[in-house]
């Protein structure tokens, strides 16, 4: 049996906390990945370090700031925000384009958004992104395979990941659950990451949304190669650790304020065209 790093052990941690609804003994954290009680307080301590959990006594809490609400109550949070960063975005995306769209809720803004564009070829790991776009306009759309998850519909796994890499794009956008000066990037999830390197690894143009009410937030798993970003579409001007990380990252950023401020981005896009290879 392969001996599994810590990263993928607190991954399990964290991936039974939120099955559990936020916290759980460690003695069942224990009977759960049938390690001792030693080991999931060894790594429960790192993840306290990070102040993604918080360990009180026999048992472990999620920390309230990286805990992700339903996907419906995402939905239904700062959806005017939402809706002007996805037209924002769609904006960017011309009829006949290829685009990865990720599970999040504002990527789900812009599939509505993208509702009028005609022959797009679409690839998604989420459900809603699919049933929005597909069997309309002579649209492509290609779901990746594997199990549903039940609080998001999104597909994630081999299944997914192996679509994925035979699919090559213009453009993917990704939502992320916090932006962070120190950490960057961030998600939720740990799949959630391994689908976005993997998308971000065949597209020509990388888009991260996010509204800024994500500013200086924190969530369990950073982005990994931050410099595959391109661009971040927001609704305020970032902070100043924040604008420094992106900076160094060579992220350029737009402020949804009005079309003029992403009109020039159009353009550059132009430039990057590049058709789809199934």
């Amino acid at each position: 049996m392969t001996q599994k790093t810590t990263n993928q052990r607190e991954e399990e941690i964290l991936r039974e906390l939120h099955r559990a609804g936020g916290s759980c003994r460690v003695s069942a954290l224990a009977q759960k990945l049938s390690v001792s009680n030693e080991t999931i307080r060894r790594n429960v301590k790192t993840l306290q370090e990070r102040r993604i959990v918080r360990k009180v006594h026999g048992g472990v809490h999620l920390n309230e700031e990286v805990i992700e609400p339903p996907f419906e109550n995402r939905l239904s949070s700062h959806a005017d925000v939402k809706t002007a960063l996805a037209q924002a975005v769609a904006e960017t995306i011309s009829d006949g384009d290829s685009v990865f769209l990720d599970i999040g809720s504002t990527t789900a803004y812009v599939a509505l958004a993208l509702r009028n564009h005609s022959n797009l070829f679409v690839v998604t790991n989420s459900v809603f992104v699919a049933q929005t776009l597909a069997m309309r306009n002579n649209n492509r759309v290609f779901l990746a395979g594997g199990e549903l998850r039940a609080h998001d519909g999104g597909a994630f796994g081999a299944e997914a990941l192996d679509l994925l890499r035979r699919l090559n794009v213009q453009l993917a956008v990704f939502s992320v659950g916090a932006v962070n000066s120190e950490l960057g990037f961030m998600l939720h999830d740990l799949e959630e990451a391994n689908i976005a390197r993997v998308a971000a690894e065949n597209a020509q143009v990388c888009i991260v949304v996010a509204d800024s009410g994500k500013f200086n937030k924190r969530a369990p798993v950073s982005l990994d190669k931050m410099s595959s970003i391109d661009v971040f579409f927001t609704d305020s001007p970032p902070p100043d650790g924040i604008r420094e990380m992106l900076d160094k990252n060579e992220i350029e950023t737009v402020v949804v304020e009005g079309k003029e401020r992403y009109a020039g981005w159009s353009k550059l896009l132009a430039k990057n065209k590049a058709s789809p290879t199934p």
